[in-house]
Parts: C-alpha cells; sequence; structure tokens
C-alpha cells in the first residue's frame, strides 16, 4: 500500500513565502513546484528543498495544479499556497488518514484560517473557511476557472479536524497588486459562462456582499479589520462587474 504524500505548490515571485511554506512540508515524501518564471529568489531557495521544479509559461491556476498533478509519484496529494503553511497538529493528522488500510474518503477538507492586515479574521465567512486540499491523486483534478479554481474530487470528501494556516495580504498594497488581477480573472471566468452585464449584479451585488459578510457572517466581530475586509469584498465583487461592462461595451465597438 502507497501511503506516501506528495506535495504540490504552483509559484510565481513569491521569494518572502517560499521558505516558510517548504519548512512546513518538508517532512513530504515528495514535493512538486511548477513556476511561472520567477524573477526574484524562489526558485533557488526552492532547491534546497526539492529537485523537481518545473518551470513553464503561466497559463493560470488550474492549469499549473494539473500540470503539476502529472509528476506526482504518490497516491495521496496535498496542494498548498506559497502564503499557506501546514501546522505540526495538521501535519499528525495527515500522516494518520494516510495510513488507513481501508480508507473510504477520497479527499478531505480542511479549515483555512487567515492572517489579515496582522491579524486572525475569525468571522466575515473567512473562517472557517473550507478547502479540499488532501486527495487521492487518481480522483482528483482542477476544474478550469481562471480565479478560485476548485478541486474536484470524485468521490466522498471528508473533514479535516486541524487548520491549514494562510499569511494573506499583510499590506493593502500586496492586496491591491492582486485586486486588479484577480478581478480581470474574473471577469474571463464570468464571459466564459456567457455571463451578461446587468445593472443588477453592478448595484445589488456589492451591497449583499458587505451585508452578508458584515452582519450575516458576523463581520463586525473582527473589528476595523472586519470593517476594511468586508468594504474591500464588496468593492472587489463592483470592480468585477465594472470590468464585465467595460468589456461588454467594447465587444459592442468592435
Amino acid at each position: 500500500m502507497n501511503n506516501k504524500l506528495s506535495v504540490i505548490i504552483i509559484t510565481k515571485n513569491e521569494q518572502e513565502n517560499i521558505k516558510d511554506c517548504l519548512e512546513s512540508v518538508k517532512w513530504a515524501n515528495e514535493i512538486i513546484i511548477v513556476d511561472a518564471y520567477s524573477i526574484d529568489g524562489t526558485v533557488e531557495i526552492a532547491k534546497n528543498y526539492t529537485d523537481k521544479i518545473y518551470v513553464r509559461e503561466w497559463q493560470g491556476f488550474a492549469n499549473a495544479k494539473n500540470y503539476a498533478l502529472q509528476f506526482v509519484t504518490n497516491k495521496w496529494v496535498f496542494s498548498i499556497d506559497a502564503d499557506e503553511r501546514i501546522t505540526k497538529e495538521l501535519k499528525d493528522e495527515i500522516n494518520q488518514l494516510i495510513s488507513l488500510e481501508n480508507n473510504e474518503y477520497c479527499g478531505y477538507m480542511v479549515a483555512r484560517r487567515s492572517y489579515f492586515l496582522g491579524k486572525w479574521i475569525k468571522h466575515c465567512g473567512w473562517y472557517p473557511n473550507y478547502v479540499t486540499r488532501l486527495f487521492q491523486k487518481e480522483y482528483g483534478r482542477y476544474n478550469n476557472l481562471n480565479v478560485h479554481e476548485q478541486l474536484i474530487v470524485d468521490g466522498k470528501v471528508g473533514m479535516l479536524k486541524n487548520d491549514l494556516i494562510h499569511f494573506t495580504d499583510k499590506n493593502l498594497f500586496h492586496y491591491f497588486n492582486k485586486f486588479n488581477t484577480y478581478t480581470s480573472l474574473a471577469v474571463e471566468d464570468l464571459l466564459n459562462s456567457k455571463q451578461k452585464f446587468s445593472y443588477k449584479n453592478l448595484l445589488i451585488n456589492p451591497i449583499f456582499t458587505f451585508f452578508k459578510m458584515y452582519f450575516l457572517k458576523l463581520g463586525f466581530l473582527d473589528g476595523i479589520h472586519g470593517l476594511i475586509l468586508c468594504t474591500l469584498s464588496s468593492f472587489y465583487v463592483f470592480t468585477k462587474y465594472a470590468k464585465l461592462w467595460e468589456k461588454s461595451i467594447n465587444n459592442k465597438e468592435n
């Protein structure tokens, strides 16, 4: 029985994050990195932990992760981002589960605990933010979304008890660097799903996003961090649909 674990990571200019990430998974039997031509020290740092580093042109998050899967040689896979960390408790739980002889689950979801602008976010719909990360290779594949891609597991999915740590935006400069890219990618997903622009989405969806996160998901309990996060999230939705409107106008003119 193959109860070994492979870890897959996709990177691009993650010099600040990659070492701590790799330190948290160096116990795995195999680490596979797909890098999109980083121009900082990401690859050089990674070479201290693995020789399975594949550099290729960026073709999207899901594409890169599916590409990484073809190099996996073990039964079990854990997909982790460079700004995430596996704790000792989560490590022990993973090792225990993959060692089971008759495991009924093809994959596992894990609660992700995020550190945003210097504070652990406990509400806003951010925690517990369950994501499927541990899975058996033969049953897992990523969908084709450009942003917020999802792992599709063909089988029963269980729940891990311990958290995955996520060191997300450390400052607003970092947040807005991602903001423009992610909203543009989200528009591509809307266009691919044949969604058309409507004033309702532009006006109502951002307001509902704030109301849901700040009031229904108790974001106000996270103090000013919660207020900022909920406001930025509603602005993200507004910008996404504003860009969809812009695309629709440009398409008509062409």
